[in-house]
């Protein structure tokens, strides 16, 4: 089997997480690089993401993940947060980091930068909150692949109280709104999870070539 499919294989939504097992702060530094190297549309990455060790804060935030133990037993919970409403500066920002990177003068971006807001502003907060919650999830997506391959283990969550969360991490004053939760660590040797074959749909029942 090839690694792609191995790592895949190997990883699952782990249930019980070993407490006494801690991610190395240079997994760590690893992991985050390859969610901030992440695609998003249009290279914006409206989210933030919050790395929480804090035993305290996560006692707090147990209570709004359905009593969920990963929270607290796992090495790190990582909190991602969508941008709720934005304006020109989500793209004017964004424009001006590109102007510095790859040493463009921004007068040769307007065009980009207006087709951008074009595609953008208009649309409404409602809509605008559930775009960034996607690129949200594309980072997360790439952070738990991330992980795989470095065999630790992750769960991914959607099983929270987002307004407790918004709360408690003082998200909503920042214009974020907490949209997808994955604790990190390693599997106890007592998850029974672990062992259990993955059941997906067939391919035959999956995929259509056309």
């Amino acid at each position: 089997m090839n690694t792609v499919l191995e790592h895949r294989n190997w990883r699952y939504a782990t249930k019980k997480f070993d407490p006494a097992k801690k991610v190395s702060d240079a997994d760590l530094e690893t992991l985050l690089e390859a969610t901030r190297l992440s695609a998003s549309s249009y290279g914006l990455q409206p989210y933030h993401v919050f790395v929480i060790t804090d035993s305290e804060i996560r006692e707090q935030l147990k209570p709004a993940s359905w009593g969920q133990t990963q929270i607290t037993d796992a090495s790190h919970v990582i909190v991602f947060a969508n941008v709720t409403d934005f304006g020109e500066e989500l793209v004017d920002d964004y424009l001006a980091n590109v102007s510095e990177t790859r040493n463009i003068p921004s007068e040769g971006l307007k065009g980009y930068s207006d087709f951008m807001k074009s595609k953008l502003m208009d649309l409404p907060t409602d809509v605008k909150s559930q775009w960034s919650a996607k690129q949200a999830y594309i980072a997360f997506s790439n952070l738990m692949q991330a992980a795989a391959e470095l065999k630790i283990d992750t769960c991914p969550m959607e099983g929270f109280e987002a307004d407790k969360y918004n709360e408690i991490l003082g998200l909503t004053e920042k214009n974020l709104n907490a949209a997808v939760v994955l604790p990190i660590g390693y599997r106890s040797e007592e998850d029974a999870t672990q062992h259990l074959p993955k059941v997906r749909k067939s391919k035959e029942e999956l995929f259509t070539h056309i």
